[in-house]
């Protein structure tokens, strides 16, 4: 009699992440003390993102958790390659990356990480840059024809980003970086943002886990660290749309707004266009360029259509 062999269950082999239930990843770091309070939670959530304090002590405590002992291993492991070496050359910063969609909540995310960390003993010293600041001015991507594709890689001035993580990587004093200002919606000329040798430089950007196009260094390869904020598109296209609408009503109305022209608009109105900058803009951007790089992240946070982090995935290795 012919019997068929059964094949082997190879789903849990099928992917190189750990998936743990936000229940399980609440449990994983009990004695670590919640060092921010409600305030603190309400000053550092972006708009439209209804993050709380239950969600701070079950999903970013533990990573924080996490990320403390990445950054301590890197040092041992730093140490002693200076001492194989026979270097005694300072350490250099960890550097974490934080990607993901436009209005998924990756700034909140690095916000919160960035205030956090500094509260631990090892890492009095955390700052936070985002690739705004590394846009072409609105002059320049007009002059190429790209002001519609703001915020797609080749919008960036690449080499810069890359040159600015590369020293603050390689443990220089002082790093300057441009300002981006989102009422102006442009670089601000004659300011910037100065980093002064920290403990831990977090990244946060649309683009920033892309690798190299031509072979060479990307941005990522600068990271000891890497996470994608992630969601359903449906999703985040509605807490795209639910923004829009606020700032509608909120920061559009300031006479200095680069979007000043917005804030008249009917509801409708204001529903269609958000709709078709959406779909002319962010969900080409998501498709064709962030989503492709959630898979380079070490650490992913899935959220559920309430905005709350339902699942932790860790890469095996």
């Amino acid at each position: 009699m012919l019997t068929t062999a059964r094949r082997p269950a190879t789903a849990k082999w099928s992917t190189p992440f750990d998936e743990i239930d936000r229940a399980d990843w609440a449990e994983l770091a009990p004695s670590t003390p919640l060092t921010i309070d409600e305030d603190d939670v309400a000053r550092l959530r972006s708009l439209g993102d209804p993050i709380d304090i239950d969600e701070v002590r079950e999903v970013y405590l533990p990573l924080t958790r996490l990320l403390n002992i990445h950054v301590n291993n890197a040092r041992q492991l730093r140490r002693a390659q200076n001492s194989f070496l026979g270097d005694r050359g300072d350490g250099t910063p960890f550097v974490i990356g934080v990607a993901g969609s436009v209005a998924v909540g990756k700034s909140t995310v690095a916000r919160l990480l960035r205030e956090l960390l500094r509260r631990w003993e090892d890492t009095p010293r955390v700052e936070l840059i985002t690739t705004d600041g590394f846009l072409y001015p609105n002059a320049e991507l007009e002059r190429r024809g790209l002001m519609s594709r703001k915020g797609f890689p080749e919008s960036y001035d690449r080499r810069a980003l890359l040159r600015f993580v590369t020293q603050v990587k390689s443990g220089a004093p002082e790093v300057r970086a441009p300002f981006y200002s989102h009422v102006v919606y442009d670089i601000v000329r004659d300011a910037e943002i100065v980093v002064n040798a920290p403990d831990v430089l977090i990244v946060e950007g649309l683009n920033v886990l892309q690798p190299s196009r031509g072979g060479g260094l990307a941005v990522s390869d600068m990271f000891d660290f890497s996470i994608f904020v992630d969601a359903r598109t449906s999703d985040i296209e509605k807490w795209y749309l639910d923004r829009f609408l606020q700032l509608q009503r909120g920061a559009f109305a300031n006479p200095s707004s680069y979007f000043r022209k917005y804030a008249d608009l009917s509801p409708t109105e204001a529903v269609a266009t958000a709709s078709d900058i959406w779909n002319s803009i962010n969900l080409p951007n998501l498709e064709q360029n962030v989503l492709p790089t959630r898979s380079r992240a070490k650490l992913i946070l899935r959220k559920s259509e309430n905005h709350a982090i339902s699942k932790v995935l860790l890469r095996k290795s």
